[in-house]
């Protein structure tokens, strides 16, 4: 199976060769048959490496222990589930994986559009199949996951071997998350190349008006979501496993994961200016090509050792493929711009500064001051060893300093948004739309400040985060009012109707009202306390509110590791409420260990506990409890988020008019005997 897997990838890679050449002499000489066939490539390279990723995935299944990559990553003991996630696991399987959901996207345009927009998709073609140049040169000629596992013989020759075993799975891999939390990563990485290959092809062939914005925008809303999606799993496993007490470090690889978040939101907001005025046409494409460069410099941080990264591969020379490949992207896309500028020139201008434009470029301008804080931020100790010899790490301290404004002004945004009209907005209407929010908001931060709430950041956030669902929700109940005055439906109703009729705009909404959410979690971080201590049997540990007993300490051995877990009793005004269980888990094949912190949450608050180990001079357990407020709301508004971007995805139902016939007194006639037909009412009703 090694064998077909490798050669599925080798022809993967031809059939790419040719939709590119290909495609290439199909957009010179328009014949029908080089675009249709060229298209057939195209699919066809994407099914190749299905088979190739399949097969890899047998591998595992089937404990082929002659392939150096399963002998790397997995073993006998190890269950199916976590051999699904030793695919992505290592470098080789890992860049597989990325062509494998990029082949799943390209496949899906291809089949989605294959007898429309005959004059754009060639070009498209083209820049997909590019890309799938790259990773597949990667998958077939650099670092290949089908290399058979061999030592040297006798007479100096490599001898082929089957070891009667692996070496397994990364402990910290071994977590229900870590199956599902790099999917919707790299389905948010990869997704971003298919706007990228339609505002490329659209510039290149300099294709009429903003349709390709309208053809791409759901595949951006799609990469988008799996990019949340991947963010928000992604802070979890760190906070449910990593055992330190928070969800997001400011680590290198979690800043590659948010640089293309921060631009990809700032095109689906500024994309709304080109549809409706025909403005920020060079900023739109700019912010396109921009987020599809930064996933793929995500993807060199990540493999090629550059920074240091408790979620990065090992040092690697791989990284001058991705310099290279950047540097390609780079020049292609300056080249373009630089031909058909002209093709993006403006149709209006900035009418006032307090308008719903001037809102969504003020957006843009803090999403991308972001970007090139963390981005900066990030690379800063690879800069300082180029120019003075030293390493100089950038800790969480200045990315806090920098982006902790930037989000309150962000958040601020988002609620002014809503507020403000299209060209320009009038006195009257800022006094009447912003009242009754203002209001609201600072008798929300009046309350906190008298609850205790005393830390800045935390009360200006808190006060923000009132003033925008305050915002929100007058959106939601004027429109609802006005459907519920129509129809005579509850006010809930007439809501989910409003949306249904607007998907995009209120699914919009619902994204900024998880966002919301987000911020309340975010901050209680600034209340968060611990506590460690080395404890007997029967010892106490005092933690707010809360009393941690140490009853006792057990052993359990499984099939793929033996776990020494603390039974933990939590008492709350010396009453019991209930046991908690973190344990260190010892693997058998690797040195490494394993942590499983046990959690007691509630929308207040999470009390977090974490068996640290032994204590070196006392051989005593060491206990280390946190107590961090408000965590919940995170992973709740992260819900909320995505099911706001699923709605607006969702098509408008449309309002229609309904005939029914108009009630007629029985027996009554019109005069020369006729029977009256039944008029005709007009109604509001939905397809």
């Amino acid at each position: 199976m090694d064998v077909f897997g490798s050669f599925a990838l080798l022809l993967a890679f031809v059939c790419a060769v040719y939709a590119f050449a290909g495609g290439i002499a199909a957009i010179l000489t328009r014949h029908p048959l080089l675009v249709k066939s060229t298209r057939q490539a195209g699919i066809a390279t994407c099914c190749l490496v299905f088979l190739g990723t399949l097969s890899l995935e047998y591998l595992f299944f089937s404990d082929n222990f002659a392939n150096a990559y399963v002998v790397s990553h997995s073993n006998r003991d190890l269950s199916t589930f976590y051999k699904i996630a030793a695919l992505w696991s290592g470098q080789e399987g890992s860049l597989l994986f990325w062509s494998f959901i990029l082949a799943i996207y390209v496949f899906s345009v291809l089949i989605a559009y294959r007898n429309k927009n005959g004059e754009l998709m060639p070009y498209v073609g083209v820049v997909m199949a590019g890309v799938q140049i790259f990773f597949l040169t990667l998958n077939n000629f650099v670092v290949s996951p089908f290399k058979a596992l061999a030592i040297p013989g006798a007479n100096g020759a490599m001898q082929l071997v089957a070891r009667g075993d692996g070496n397994g799975l990364t402990p910290l891999l071994q977590y229900p998350e870590m199956v599902i939390h790099p999917p919707n990563l790299y389905s948010g990485y990869t997704g971003f190349t298919i706007p990228f290959a339609f505002a490329l092809g659209a510039l290149l062939a300099r294709y009429p008006g903003e349709k390709w914005i309208h053809l791409t925008r759901k595949w951006t809303m799609i990469a988008w979501t799996f990019q949340t999606m991947g963010i928000l799993l992604g802070a979890h496993w760190a906070y449910a496993v990593l055992g330190w007490g928070g969800y997001w470090g400011w680590d290198p690889v979690e800043n590659a994961s948010l640089l293309p978040w921060l631009t990809g939101t700032a095109f689906l907001h500024s994309v709304m200016m080109q549809e409706k005025r025909g403005m920020m046409k060079v900023w739109n494409v700019w912010l396109v090509f921009c987020t599809f460069l930064l996933c793929i410099l995500g993807t060199l941080l990540t493999r090629s050792g550059v920074v240091s990264s408790v979620h990065a591969f090992a040092q690697s020379s791989i990284g001058n493929w991705f310099v290279g490949f950047i540097v390609i992207i780079l020049l292609v896309c300056f080249g373009a711009y630089v031909k058909n500028r002209d093709y993006l020139k403006s149709e209006n201008q900035l009418d006032a500064i307090v308008s719903r434009e001037s809102s969504f470029l003020f957006n843009n301008l803090v999403l991308l001051v972001a970007c090139i804080a963390v981005l900066s931020g990030t690379l800063f100790p690879v800069f300082s060893e180029w120019f003075t010899g030293d390493r100089i790490s950038v800790g969480a301290p200045f990315f806090n300093k920098v982006n902790i404004p930037l989000g309150l002004l962000l958040l601020f945004l988002t609620g002014v948004g809503p507020l403000l009209a299209w060209r320009k907005t009038s006195t009257e209407s800022l006094k009447r739309n912003f009242g009754w929010p203002l209001a609201i908001g600072v008798l929300g931060g009046a309350t906190a400040f008298a609850l205790g709430f005393r830390q800045f950041y935390s009360l200006v956030c808190l006060i923000l985060c009132v003033f925008v669902a305050s915002t929100i929700t007058m959106e939601f109940y004027r429109g609802a009012k006005v459907i519920r005055t129509r129809s005579g439906a509850s006010l809930a109703a007439s809501a989910i109707d409003l949306t249904m009729r607007n998907t995009r705009r209120y699914g919009g909404y619902i994204v900024h009202m998880g966002m919301v959410l987000i911020f309340i979690g975010l901050a209680g971080a600034a209340f968060n306390r611990d506590v460690q201590k080395e404890m007997q049997l029967g010892a106490t540990m005092q933690i707010g509110p809360y009393t941690l007993l140490l009853q006792s300490v057990d052993t359990r051995p499984e099939k793929n590791y033996t776990a020494e877990r603390m039974i933990v009793e939590v008492m709350k005004n010396n009453k019991p409420m209930m046991m908690l269980y973190p344990e260190k888990r010892r693997f058998a094949t690797t040195v490494e260990n394993g942590t499983m912190v046990a959690i007691y949450s509630t929308l207040k608050e999470d009390l977090y506990v974490v068996y640290a180990g032994q204590s070196p001079q006392t051989q005593l357990p060491v206990i280390h409890a946190y107590l961090n407020p408000l965590v919940k709301w995170i992973w709740f508004g992260g819900v909320v988020v995505v099911f706001g971007t699923l709605v607006a995805l969702l098509p408008n139902r449309r309002a229609v008019l309904v005939l029914s016939g108009a009630q007629q007194p029985v027996g009554q006639q019109l005069q020369h005997g006729l029977t009256p037909s039944p008029s005709v009412t007009m109604r509001e009703g939905h397809d």
